[in-house]
């Protein structure tokens, strides 16, 4: 699943390429790209057609773009595999092409959304009343991410004690910070040197504010040079894989030495996932008798 760093390359793209253009007509070519869309294909379709798209926005691993007036915003949800491309008007449709966004410009350009495996789509939704950036109603429930200069930071702190979980759970609940997804989070805790099955109640302050400052940092890394790649279902929207994976300290390294101690790195099962870990920089917290 694309995490912060990825979607917020794609934003970048939609923000110098989409914003401000007027859309002309919407082709859906797949219903389970709008299925989220309660009135379907059609009514997407008519409802955006004359709209205004104005600056995209992102929180954590949820991108919208908003339309101008404020009211309603379209909902991108990547999924697996889906991609937002900016594409010549003349090129090859591809081949799993779900929606064609035409507009009434004569940049000769449009916008594309394909998804191989159509976990992904798109949707309208009400903006939350007053919200500058256009944030769907759907989607309130989200919790800031460690990039946004809103991000509470104490309210982060007290909300992980309070959890009474483990650090990475608490990583990837979207509801206490959102835009961490597996790979930054195994990243995140290497560098802090932290176990990934590491209470968060006993996590003191300080501690808390160390992990943080790595998860911005990794976040940070990785969007300079465009994200994490394995394949090439992630690209931005001019069809560029990133290469953070280049620089992966954890992530996918089980066997390999660890990068600060020379141990061989290991991977453990996790909630349907895997966790990358070094077990002599990372050790697991003792278990009570």
């Amino acid at each position: 699943m694309p995490e912060l760093p990825e979607v917020e390359v794609v934003r970048r793209g939609l923000e110098r390429w989409v914003a401000g253009r007027t859309v002309e007509a919407v082709e859906v070519l797949h219903p389970r790209a709008v299925r989220r869309h309660a009135g379907g294909g059609a009514d997407f379709a008519a409802r955006l057609r004359g709209e205004t798209i104005g600056v995209p926005q992102r929180r954590g691993k949820y991108l919208w773009l908003p339309l101008e007036g404020g009211h309603q915003s379209v909902l991108g949800h990547l999924g697996m595999s889906g991609q937002l491309l900016v594409q010549p008007q003349d090129a090859p449709d591809e081949k799993h092409l779900r929606i064609r966004v035409r507009f009434e410009d004569d940049l000769g350009t449009e916008l594309r959304f394909v998804d191989q495996r159509t976990f992904g789509g798109l949707s309208l939704h009400d903006s939350i009343a007053d919200s500058a950036d256009g944030l769907p109603d759907v989607i309130a429930h989200i919790a800031r991410d460690p990039l946004d200069p809103l991000f509470d930071e104490a309210a982060y702190h007290l909300a992980l004690r309070a959890k009474r979980t483990t650090v990475k759970r608490a990583l990837l609940d979207q509801s206490l910070i959102s835009g961490v997804g597996n790979i930054y989070a195994d990243e995140a805790l290497w560098r802090a040197k932290l176990h990934y099955e590491r209470p968060t109640a006993n996590l003191t302050r300080p501690r808390s504010g160390e992990l943080l400052g790595h998860v911005r940092d990794v976040m940070n890394a990785a969007l300079a040079v465009g994200g994490t790649s394995f394949d090439s279902l992630y690209v931005n929207v001019n069809g560029e894989s990133g290469y953070f994976d280049r620089s992966l300290d954890a992530y996918g390294r089980e066997d390999e030495p660890c990068r600060r101690c020379g141990t061989p790195m290991r991977r453990r099962p996790w909630m349907n996932r895997s966790s990358y870990f070094c077990p002599r920089c990372q050790r697991p917290p003792r278990v009570s008798s």
